[in-house]
């Protein structure tokens, strides 16, 4: 073909870069098609080399890793006080949401959270008392991943508090997390004084037995069951969960009404769960914690084990570095305000609840729940968006999680670190907001892409990683379901 031929025939334009281009040819009513494309991410060129270089040695860790996620079982087989069952929690440490973070830097809801615990175990008899203690130096503080345990918003953990024990049948490990409180001014989004206490002792004394009994009478609940029927329902187990708490109600309410001998306190229990539409929500994400806390611990494996924000900082986990936290700022939300907020009133974005998307729930699923965008903005199109873009960054498709928008296809599963800063495409995650006032509650909701700074410092430690191991080859991968499982003995020794 000449160029004559070219202007001769009915020109067709493919715009690669700025869109610019494109809507001033839409303006113009000029057909025009729009490639998704990015550079990407800066990164510092050695550490690309070096993960590029153990390219087949990391594609066989993410295989395992991925294994041991898909593979997974969650289900809820108890329930405890904090100090009796958490690894390594005492009487001075609180727990909170995100990666570790002091005092004197903490968010306005995490301090008035950390407040509210105080005094709800009565280590503080007054609002500033609580607060002088918060700030002595004899609390101690620890983020919950570091314990086994999730908690959402502000994430606060005290030694008294019931927790829900969440077993890996497939791996053995655990994982914890409190019950939720349902809405208005709760301890999560930073309130406290008599109201909040008021009801954390209910909750204490008439809650968790009442459902501690009916839990072992059923002897257990297939959590990963009722998350796969819940996406067939509308939900995507982060923001919206009223499908999931229905059908945990349906289990809980027999064993409930066949355990507590005193009716009115059997008729208040159920009451509760089913006046809150969120209360599956902790169980989500223990569930999802305990799914990937398996994967840990799979050298050279590139697969993100954890997001999570505290209000001040957002922090990712991978599956071959260990324990060790890549940090950057949390962003302020993108969201939907309630009358007479905006976005100058919310906190930058916080909790353990982005263990869901971690683990491929969540913004990840959010095309199995097209109702939700009325609740954090957009369109039904933008939903199954959102999801069809997240299979870009991700290691594999779920295998029991499916979305019945897109013809049943599995949840995209395994965030891979490489993905992200190789398309510049960075994890959606659908998130409550935050006033960034303690007690004042949430003040909206919307869809938020996590930082890219996070993920930038992953790859450079995966690449250090890497360096200090010296690859050679496919190594440290588990083929074996023995071998398997003692990487997980390991992870929860």
């Amino acid at each position: 073909m000449t160029l004559k031929d070219l202007f001769a025939g009915e020109l067709k334009v493919v715009n690669l870069g700025l869109t610019a281009f494109k809507e001033t040819l839409d303006r113009c009513n000029v057909p025009a098609v729009q490639v998704e494309w990015r550079p990407p991410v800066a990164v510092d060129p050695a550490a690309l080399a070096a993960v590029a270089a153990a390219g087949p040695s990391i594609d066989k860790a993410n295989e395992t890793a991925v294994k041991l996620i898909l593979s997974g079982k969650p289900a809820l087989v108890g329930m405890g006080k904090a100090l009796d069952l958490i690894p390594g929690m005492k009487r001075n440490l609180l727990l909170h949401a995100g990666p570790p973070i002091t005092w004197e830097r903490m968010c306005g809801p995490m301090r008035g959270a950390v407040v509210g615990a105080l005094l709800y175990e009565g280590m503080a008899g007054t609002t500033a008392q609580a607060f002088k203690l918060a700030a002595s130096g004899k609390i101690k503080y620890s983020p919950c991943h570091e314990h086994g345990t999730v908690g959402p918003m502000a994430g606060v953990v005290s030694a008294s508090m019931p927790v829900f024990v969440v077993l890996n049948e497939a791996h053995g490990n655990k994982a914890y997390a409190t019950m939720n409180e349902g809405l208005g001014k709760v301890l999560r989004y930073g309130a406290y004084g008599p109201a909040i206490t008021e009801r954390l002792k209910w909750m204490e004394n008439e809650l968790y037995p009442t459902l501690k009994a009916a839990i072992e009478k059923l002897g257990k609940v297939d959590l990963k069951n009722i998350i796969a029927q819940a996406l067939h329902m509308g939900d995507e187990v982060h923001n919206r969960n009223r499908a999931a708490t229905s059908l945990l109600f349906r289990q809980l309410a027999p064993a409930v009404v066949r355990t507590c001998k005193d009716a009115g306190r059997a008729a208040r229990v159920l009451e509760f769960i089913n006046g809150d539409d969120h209360f599956f929500l902790n169980l989500s994400m223990a569930a999802s914690k305990a799914t990937l806390d398996a994967a840990r611990a799979v050298p050279q494996s590139s697969v993100v084990v954890v997001m999570a924000r505290n209000g001040t900082d957002f922090g990712v986990q991978l599956s071959g570095t260990g324990d060790k936290w890549f940090i950057g700022p949390a962003p302020v939300p993108d969201a939907l305000y309630f009358p007479g907020f905006t976005k100058a009133d919310a906190n930058p974005d916080i909790g353990d609840s982005a263990i869901t998307e971690t683990a491929g729930l969540g913004g990840f699923a959010i095309a199995a729940s097209p109702a939700i965008v009325q609740f954090v903005g957009g369109a039904a199109a933008d939903a199954l968006n959102y999801t069809r873009q997240m299979y870009e960054i991700t290691a594999a498709e779920n295998n029991v999680y499916q979305i019945p928008a897109l013809d049943f296809r599995g949840v995209p599963t395994g965030i891979d670190v490489r993905k992200v800063i190789e398309n510049d495409v960075f994890p959606v995650i659908d998130t409550g907001v935050a006033h960034k006032d303690a007690g004042v509650g949430q003040v909206g909701a919307g869809i938020l892409r996590a930082p890219a700074e996070p993920f930038k410092k992953a790859l450079v430690g995966l690449a250090a990683t890497l360096r200090k191991s010296k690859v050679r080859g496919p190594i440290g991968h588990a083929d074996t379901a023995t071998e398997e499982n003692d990487l997980v003995a390991r992870r929860t020794k």
